[in-house]
C-alpha cells in the first residue's frame, strides 16, 4: 500500500507540473533524525498525523494535522477548530486504514475523502516543504505554493508555541 501512495504522489504532482524532487534515504520517520538525514531545517519538514475528534454534534471525525516538524500540536486548538469536544491522536491501525501508510510515513496530503486537511500556519513561511512521501525510504521537497495548490488544506493555528 505504502507504494501506492507514493507512487500516487508522484502522478498527481507530474499532472499539475509541480517543483519537487525525490530523496531516497534510509528508512526513518521521526522528524529529528529525517531532518538531519535530508538536510533541511526542522521547521521545514511537514510533519503529518492523524487525529480522532469526538463530539460537537459531528460525531467521530478524522483530521490529518500537518505542522512544522520543530513543533508540538495544540490538541485544544484543532478541538476547538472543529468544534469538537475531543481530540486525540488516532491509533495506529487507524491512522494506516485512512492513510495507506505506516506511521513516520504519512505524507501533507489527504488522499482519503474522510480526513479533513488543516496545517499549521507558519509552516506555510517556508519556499519548500520536506515530507516522507507514503514510504520511510522517501522523502520529498516540494515548492510551498505548489503543496498548497494541491492540497488545499484549511490554515490555522494548530502547533504549539515555538
Amino acid at each position: 500500500m505504502a507504494a501506492d501512495v507514493f507512487d500516487r504522489l508522484v502522478a498527481l504532482l507530474n499532472e499539475v507540473k509541480a517543483s519537487f524532487r525525490v530523496i531516497e534515504h534510509p528508512a526513518e520517520g521521526r522528524s529529528e533524525a529525517i531532518s538531519a538525514i535530508r538536510g533541511n531545517r526542522p521547521e521545514q519538514a511537514a510533519k503529518a498525523m492523524v487525529l480522532d475528534l469526538r463530539g460537537g454534534g459531528g460525531g467521530k471525525r478524522h483530521v490529518l494535522a500537518v505542522l512544522p516538524g520543530s513543533r508540538k500540536l495544540d490538541f485544544n486548538a484543532v478541538a476547538g477548530l472543529f468544534e469538537a469536544r475531543k481530540c486525540g491522536f488516532a491509533s495506529p491501525q487507524t491512522a494506516q486504514e485512512l492513510t495507506g501508510c505506516v506511521m513516520g510515513s504519512v505524507p501533507p496530503f489527504s488522499l482519503n475523502p474522510a480526513l479533513t486537511l488543516v496545517v499549521e500556519q507558519d509552516l506555510l513561511s517556508n519556499d519548500t516543504l520536506f515530507f516522507n512521501a507514503g514510504r520511510l525510504d522517501r522523502s520529498m521537497e516540494l515548492d510551498t505554493k505548489d503543496w498548497l495548490a494541491v492540497a488545499k488544506p484549511k490554515v490555522a493555528r494548530i502547533a504549539s508555541p515555538a
